[in-house]
């Protein structure tokens, strides 16, 4: 088969729910992969499904995720590790309380439940902690799973369910046509045509944009990840501070997950590296924030590739030029738990027209050039 209904280019954790979310609804589907599906930012990511602390303009999206985190199972037949340990949110100061105060009001408009704890609550549940904390929220909801397991899981239901899966294929063009779409692939003569495209390529996203006149500014970025040889039960939720410095979690199998800072990335060269003084102080955080890993061994450091806004928000949604194409990139670090419902929400703007989930706000057009009042006069 060369004519799809469903074209996907990327195989993300967004692209392969995608695939499979079309399927269910029973469209003819194909996902192009350039290498192996969620090798790239969904596969190496720190692993964090997180509500808490997100853009108001993400939560819909992210509390439709998190009910698909809790049937994953079900889903794709594998819980990839999702835990739901709890994701407590650490306050340094007077200042960070009274932001997440503010913040668990705009949370409890979505649906979200976060408790607020004092310092004393925090010495008292969590003795593990360093001291000087002004308190924190806990949304008990979120928690965590293996990156490395998510979307080739999505991806092998996808093709159980008759998606067409093809990694290691590099698309080199597409092109609107009149029925749709027209797809080149590198090294291959037939064109795959396809009455409706999917975007989700991650940090390419926006060159793939381009083709089509939607013109947006994606930056790279290399998150500093960092794990530790496994240790017995220590930490239980999942660990962030205002303002984002250190982020720490356990495994099912004891290690320590870390991060903090950013590595280096060449999306050109399809390279990325994590940095030996940027691992240096993320260890260092993390033994300020539980003293307990103080002589415990950093095992391996990673990172990848991954795509940024300006506005550290993605792209998700229709074109705002081309009918019949879909965007979903950019997610600038912390896309991992979106990632579920994001498929979703894009196999139902393609099939059905419409989405029940807002994302109003993560349009594309919400980077169109506003006009200069002296070019508006000149109209």
């Amino acid at each position: 088969m060369t004519s799809f209904d469903v074209a996907i280019v990327g195989g993300g954790l967004a692209g392969c729910s995608a695939a499979l979310h079309a399927r269910l609804k029973g469209a003819s589907v194909i996902l192009l992969e350039r290498g192996r599906c969620g090798a790239q930012a969904s596969g190496v990511n720190y692993g964090g499904v997180r509500q808490q602390g997100r853009h108001p303009a993400e939560l819909p999206l992210a509390c439709r995720s998190r009910r698909i985190w809790g049937r994953l199972a079900e889903l794709v037949g594998s819980d990839c590790e999702f835990t739901a340990t709890g994701h407590l949110k650490l306050a340094r100061n007077d200042a960070d309380m009274q932001s997440l105060l503010a913040y668990r009001d705009i949370a409890r408009d979505h649906g979200i439940d976060l408790e607020i704890l004092s310092a004393a609550d925090l010495r008292s549940r969590y003795p593990y902690l360093a001291g000087g904390y002004s308190g924190a929220s806990l949304c008990a909801a979120d928690g965590q799973a293996n990156p490395r397991l998510v979307a080739p899981a999505f991806a092998r239901k996808a093709k159980e369910l008759g998606a067409i899966v093809r990694e290691q294929c590099e698309l080199e063009q597409a092109e609107k046509v009149a029925t749709g779409f027209r797809l080149s692939v590198k090294g291959e003569t037939q064109a795959i045509k396809a009455r409706r495209l999917i975007n989700t390529a991650g940090a390419w996203g926006a060159r793939i944009a381009r083709w089509f006149s939607d013109d947006v500014d994606e930056q790279v970025m290399a998150p500093n990840m960092c794990v530790t040889e496994p240790v017995a039960p220590l930490i239980g939720p999942n660990l962030g501070i205002c303002g984002g410095s250190i982020y720490l979690r356990q495994t099912q199998n004891g290690s320590v997950v870390f991060g903090a800072g950013l590595g280096i990335a060449d999306a050109g060269c399809l390279r990325a590296r994590p940095l030996a003084d940027v691992s240096m102080d993320a260890a260092r955080a993390a033994v300020a924030m539980v003293p307990q890993l103080t002589n415990v061994l950093v095992v391996r450091t990673w990172t990848g590739i991954e795509g940024r806004m300006p506005d550290g928000l993605p792209v998700v949604g229709k074109s705002p030029k081309t009918e019949g194409l879909f965007h979903a990139f950019g997610f600038s670090g912390h896309g991992f738990q979106l990632g579920p419902a994001v498929g979703a929400v894009l196999a139902e703007l393609c099939l059905d027209g419409t989405s029940p989930t807002p994302i109003d706000g993560l349009s594309l057009a919400r980077f169109d050039p506003v006009p200069s009042s002296a070019a508006a006069s000149s109209i």
